[in-house]
Parts: C-alpha cells; sequence; structure tokens
C-alpha cells in the first residue's frame, strides 16, 4: 500500500504492508513486522516542519470545508416557485487557446478558468407562507442567489450569507410600481395578450451558414425547416410586432434579409455592408443591434440597412463570435468566444461585465431569451449543442446536442438563434397530477407523491469523502484508499416533505491493499421509516439486510451502498431510498449525513469523518497489538489528523504516498487556521494544486 511519514511514535504494524505494492491485498491484523525501516522513515519526515504530525492545528477544528446554512423564503403568494443558488464571484485564471471562429478561420482567443457550476441548491414553493431548506454550503459562499417565478414574471436578488443563515422576504408591489412591471412585460411583444390563463408557446428560430432556416421546439428539440434563405447567415432575430425575422447575409456586400412569418417568404431590404456574428432587435425603438466580430455595438434601421450609430464595448476580451440578445428587463448581453457579458451603457460607450466564470467546454455562437427569461445558447460545430445559462451565476447546462443527455442531436450548425412567442388564450398550465404545482413548475408533473428537488452539493455539482483506511493506526494521508463522489437529491413533494432520496455516487479511487465497503447512517431516521432500499451492490456476504434494504441490527436506519470498493471504481451508480410516510427536510439532516467505511470485510471497524458517532454494529478498537492512535473513538488522532474527510466538491487524490499537503498547497494554511484561511483549497484555482502529483 504506502508508507506511513508522519507518526513521531513506533508503530509495530503495517509495515510488511507498506513495503508491498498498493495493488497487493492483505489482511490489516498481520500487518505487524517490520518496524524498523518505518521508524526510520518517520524519524526522517518528522523533522520537515511541512509535515502533516508537525501542523498546529485549533483544538476545535473537524477539517470541514462546509457550512450549514438555513435558508428561509417568506412569501405568502402560494403561486411562487422559487430556484435557489450558491453564489459567488468566481476568481479567474486566463489563458491562451486555439479556437474556430464562425467564418470557420483559426483563432487565438483568451479563455478563462474556473471550476464554478451552476449551484442549483433547491427548487419549492412557500407552504403557508414560508419557505425553508437547510443546507451544507462550501464554506467559501457568502451569498445565495434567490430566483422567483409567479406566472410568467420572474424576480430575483442576491442575498448575503450571516451567522449560518440567509432570508429572503418578498414584497409584493401594488398600485403605480405594480402597473408599470406589467406594462414593461407586456410592451415586449406587443402583438400578444397577456391574459392570465393563457400559456406561452416558444419555437426557437435558427439560421446557419448553409443557407437553412428552421425551427426548434424548446420542449422537445423536434427540429422543423423553413424557407430556404437567399444566402446563408450568422444571425437572427425577430420583430414581434410585425412578425418579421431578419439576417445579415455571410457574404458581400452582406445584405440585410427580412423573412415574413405569415407568408413564409424572404426579401432584401438593404446591405449593411459588414458582416459579422452578433443580431438582436429592440421592440422599444424598433432598431436592430449589431456586433459584427468587433468590441462595437451598431444600431441599424431594418427598413433599409443603414448604420444609425456606433458605440464602443469597454472591456471585453475576446471580441470574436457569439451573439447579442436583450432580457426581458431591457438588459442587454453579449456573448463571444470568452463567455457571458452583460453591456451597461456608460457616456454612449458600453461597459463589459464578464458573467460566465468558466473556461466553457464550448464556444457559443448564439443566444436567445425565451417567454421564462431563460437564455439559450447554442455551441459551434458541425453538430450544435443547446444550453441553458443563467444570467447571474454564469451556470450553464446542456439541453439537446451531442453533449447533451437527451437523445436529440440536431446533426446540423446554428449559428444563430431567435425566439418567436405566442400565447394560447384558450390553454392553461395543467396540474396534470393534482398537487397543486402546474406542470410548468412541478419536476414531477405526473407524480402526485412528488414536486420538486433538493441537491447537495447542487444539481451539476459533485462532493467528495475520502479515506485513510489504517485507523486506528496512522496512514499516509494521501486520502485515496477509498474516495466517493457523491450527489444526493431529496425528493419533496407539494408540502414541502421528503418522500425519496436518491444517491447518485461514483468510487473514483482504490488505493487500498484492502476491501472496504461504505455506508450511510441517517442519525434521525429509525429503520421502519425507510420503505425500500433499491441499487446497492453487495456481494461480500457478511452485510445482513432487513426486508425492506437497511442494514439489520441498528438503531438507526443505515444503508451500505457497497461491500466491494475493488469492483465499484468508476462505475456511476444510484441508491434510491423510499421513506414509509413524508419526512420532514430536518429529520431527513443534511446530507451526506453520516457517511462510513467498513474496513476489510471487518464489519466492526467503522471510520467516520470526526467526531460523528459509530453505529450500532461499530467497535471501538482498543484492544490491539500496535499503537491504537484513536483511543477516544473521536476518529481525529492526538494531534487531530483525521482519517476520513468530507469535500463539498468533486476532489481528484494525491498519488500513492503523496500526502495531500505536497498535493495541494495551501491545504496547510486552511488546517492551521481552522478553517478560515483558503476555504476553497481543493479547487482547480491557479497555483492551487501540484497536478503531477494527482491521480
Amino acid at each position: 500500500m504506502k508508507y506511513s511519514i508522519f507518526t513521531t511514535k513506533a508503530l509495530t504494524v503495517l509495515s510488511m504492508f507498506l513495503i508491498l505494492s498498493s495493488c497487493v491485498k492483505d489482511n490489516l491484523d498481520d500487518m505487524v513486522n517490520e518496524e524498523t525501516q518505518q521508524e526510520e522513515n518517520e524519524q526522517e519526515e518528522a523533522s520537515d516542519e511541512t509535515s502533516l504530525v508537525n501542523l498546529v492545528i485549533p483544538e476545535e477544528f473537524e477539517f470541514k470545508t462546509s457550512e450549514t446554512v438555513t435558508i428561509t423564503i417568506n412569501d405568502g403568494s402560494p403561486n411562487a416557485i422559487y430556484t435557489i443558488y450558491a453564489y459567488n464571484d468566481a476568481s479567474l485564471s486566463i489563458e491562451e487557446n486555439d479556437v474556430l471562429n464562425d467564418e470557420g478561420q483559426a483563432d487565438s482567443v483568451t479563455t478563462f478558468e474556473s471550476d464554478e457550476f451552476n449551484q442549483i441548491l433547491f427548487t419549492g414553493r412557500p407552504v403557508n407562507g414560508q419557505l425553508q431548506h437547510t443546507v451544507s454550503l462550501p464554506s467559501y459562499y457568502s451569498k445565495i442567489y434567490v430566483r422567483r417565478k409567479e406566472g410568467g414574471v420572474f424576480s430575483s436578488e442576491v442575498v448575503d450569507i450571516a451567522n449560518g443563515s440567509a432570508n429572503y422576504t418578498h414584497t409584493d408591489m401594488s398600485g403605480k410600481r405594480r402597473k408599470a412591471e406589467v406594462a414593461r412585460f407586456r410592451s415586449r411583444t406587443p402583438y400578444k395578450s397577456f391574459a392570465g390563463k393563457g400559456m406561452n408557446i416558444d419555437s426557437l428560430y435558427c439560421v446557419n451558414g448553409s443557407g437553412q432556416l428552421f425551427t426548434v421546439n424548446p420542449l422537445n428539440g423536434n427540429l422543423t425547416n423553413l424557407a430556404a434563405m437567399p444566402q446563408g447567415s450568422w444571425t437572427a432575430a425577430i420583430d414581434h410586432t410585425n412578425q418579421y425575422l431578419y439576417s445579415i447575409g455571410r457574404n458581400k456586400p452582406y445584405p440585410l434579409m427580412r423573412y415574413d412569418m405569415i407568408n413564409d417568404s424572404w426579401t432584401t431590404v438593404g446591405n449593411v455592408g459588414m458582416g459579422g456574428p452578433r443580431l438582436d432587435y429592440r421592440e422599444e425603438d424598433g432598431l436592430l443591434y449589431f456586433s459584427g466580430n468587433k468590441a462595437k455595438v451598431y444600431t441599424i434601421d431594418p427598413a433599409n440597412g443603414n448604420v444609425l450609430s456606433t458605440r464602443k464595448i469597454n472591456n471585453l476580451d475576446v471580441t470574436n463570435g457569439g451573439d447579442l440578445a436583450f432580457a426581458e428587463d431591457g438588459t442587454l448581453f453579449l456573448s463571444s468566444f470568452g463567455g457571458l457579458y452583460r453591456l451597461d451603457l456608460d457616456n454612449n460607450e458600453y461597459q463589459a461585465t464578464r458573467i460566465s466564470a468558466e473556461n466553457l467546454p464550448f464556444n457559443p455562437t448564439s443566444m436567445t431569451f425565451d417567454s421564462n427569461n431563460e437564455l439559450w445558447l447554442a455551441s459551434n460545430g458541425s453538430s450544435s449543442d443547446l444550453i441553458i445559462m443563467d444570467t447571474v451565476t454564469g451556470g450553464w447546462e446542456y439541453i439537446y446536442g451531442p453533449n447533451s443527455t437527451s437523445s436529440v442531436d440536431f446533426g446540423r450548425t446554428i449559428n444563430d438563434l431567435t425566439t418567436f412567442t405566442v400565447t394560447d388564450e384558450e390553454t392553461e398550465d395543467p396540474d396534470t397530477d393534482g398537487d397543486g404545482i402546474t406542470d410548468s413548475n412541478d419536476e414531477f408533473p405526473d407524480d402526485a407523491e412528488k414536486a420538486f428537488e433538493q441537491f447537495t452539493p447542487s444539481k451539476y455539482g459533485w462532493g467528495t469523502v475520502a479515506f485513510e483506511d489504517l485507523w486506528p493506526f496512522m496512514g499516509d494521508y494521501d486520502f485515496n484508499d477509498t474516495a466517493v463522489n457523491y450527489r444526493f437529491v431529496a425528493i419533496i413533494n407539494a408540502l414541502n416533505e421528503v418522500v425519496e432520496l436518491e444517491i447518485n455516487y461514483e468510487v473514483t479511487s482504490d488505493g487500498a491493499g484492502l476491501i472496504n465497503a461504505f455506508g450511510i447512517e441517517f442519525e434521525s431516521i429509525a429503520p421502519n421509516q425507510v420503505e425500500s432500499v433499491t441499487g446497492t451492490v453487495l456481494t461480500e456476504g457478511y452485510i445482513n439486510l432487513a426486508a425492506n434494504g437497511v442494514e439489520e441490527g441498528q438503531d438507526r436506519a443505515v444503508v451500505i451502498l457497497f461491500d466491494n470498493n475493488e469492483t465499484m471504481v468508476n462505475v456511476p451508480s444510484q441508491v434510491k431510498i423510499r421513506f414509509t410516510t413524508p419526512l420532514s427536510i430536518a429529520q431527513l439532516g443534511i446530507a451526506p449525513f453520516n457517511p462510513f467505511l467498513i474496513v476489510n470485510k471487518d464489519r466492526g471497524r467503522e471510520i467516520h469523518l470526526p467526531n460523528r458517532l459509530r453505529t450500532s454494529l461499530g467497535v471501538n478498537t482498543t484492544d490491539l497489538e500496535g499503537v491504537n492512535q484513536d483511543v477516544d473513538g473521536n476518529y481525529q488522532t492526538e494531534s487531530r489528523l483525521p482519517w476520513a474527510i468530507n469535500i463539498v466538491h468533486e476532489f481528484r487524490v494525491p498519488k500513492e504516498r503523496v500526502p495531500v499537503n505536497q498535493a495541494y498547497n495551501f491545504f496547510n494554511q486552511w488546517a492551521t487556521s481552522g478553517g478560515t484561511s483558503y476555504m476553497d483549497w481543493y479547487k482547480d484555482n491557479a497555483g492551487y494544486r501540484n497536478s503531477a502529483q494527482l491521480k
């Protein structure tokens, strides 16, 4: 397995095992010989002030990378639907990359690297005027982003986290202010009627360089070809009032072409004289806004193609590729191959503020807002992806295309997008399952027992629990003996009660020479409150299960996900837990709950996070041949080092025999500060990692 390099005390175990390769399996109780070389290694390393054993760790520090935050939403409307995000201003690292622009030519552009994800924590609605969830957030988050939807109107606010709480109270608008908002909302598409019961029906209009106009249904990805264009194009924008689509040709003299959406016909209205990929139509002034491939915005008269004004864009890091789009509130957004920006007009110039904090794995060629104010993007390539991106967090998700989980693959390039919306006055948003949540807001519209979801760590992110498996003896602190990535999804009904829990997981490392199992204890749930457990993988014959799938002999509900880590490496898996009656969110507890390792098929030998209780079947092993480093049974050594660590973020484990503080440059500062410095030490920020020391 590996050599211990941290303890200053003589160990009478491990030597034979440590000399062998990590792939050799052995019995923990046989590892009791050849300690001379072990002691020499320990003495040599103990002289190094940077070794873990010499760190001065605050007495109460438990190596937590997260904090518990209670989020409370006060809102008297029973029809308000909330989506809550973790939110932070992400730091960026910058590098140059070679990409293809919209013309298919090679360009060297600046890209921005960050590993922030779209941190959706939960969706839900207030019951009796309140919605409250307690979540586990990475410690470096200081804010949440609250997004509210009622009917067709969205609002949002960034809320500070203070003393483990984040509180938001919605205040209903009335009088002139409310009337002004309704008028502004209607003015975006004047041809529509916004009767209270009407449903908005969107079509995404798409153009490409081969001269094809087509639509995509955003609900199912269905594609419909429309009239062929006079020439290929990279731009599209819709005048909703007159039901015209405008596009600028890709070749000189760059004609402004107009598509009559009623008569399905094209005409050319004039020549713009310049080309490029970014175009949108603004209903408020009836003008086209065009950006080409430059750090400029031009206004164009749609009647003749004449350029009326030119405004400079400041702070636009990458000028090629992308699109322009106006949000429902009039805010202008720009995407380029460098990501998403908000443009604010200042003294007749636009100031660009970067929104997306990702080194995006795609180059956006186009974007549009739908009637729900969701921002859709299309990626560059012969078969484009359609993507939704949040305009506050910069998070994103593949919806259709080759990189999505959908079966829809358009097989063609989308060079620009725009949205056309009609309102079906005869159709209300249905509530198919009768649970009081309309289908458009219900994650499970056909199941009355389910409505919303809560995610840990987030909808698109992963957390990791990583173990040293030699407890109660000292290990080498590479934390790769068994590492498990996880994402918990609590399924919640319309009353904000938990009916089911999905545990999505994958073993990412098996650096152990032992066969280990992984389980989770639910500390506030009795075994008989679980109706069923499905998806566990138990092959070794020593885990005894009750009829409902929980482990026998436990005072609290315990689920063993697998009992052989070797067979589960890089195997995406899911366990589902169904409860006999719905639980309160508080009774379910905070994920990842009480995770633990069972070492080498010895059922009593459990390894937990610091200061967490062992299960009813766990044993505090003190009668051992060797130096017990955990006599008090709190899963921390005398110098307060843990055998397990939970990271609310995907964690790349170190290589064999590489201690975590040699792979992560700021681990020591984090540990000795009691978790107040470098709270994001595990991330892929510039200078944080020694990549050569990671698996």
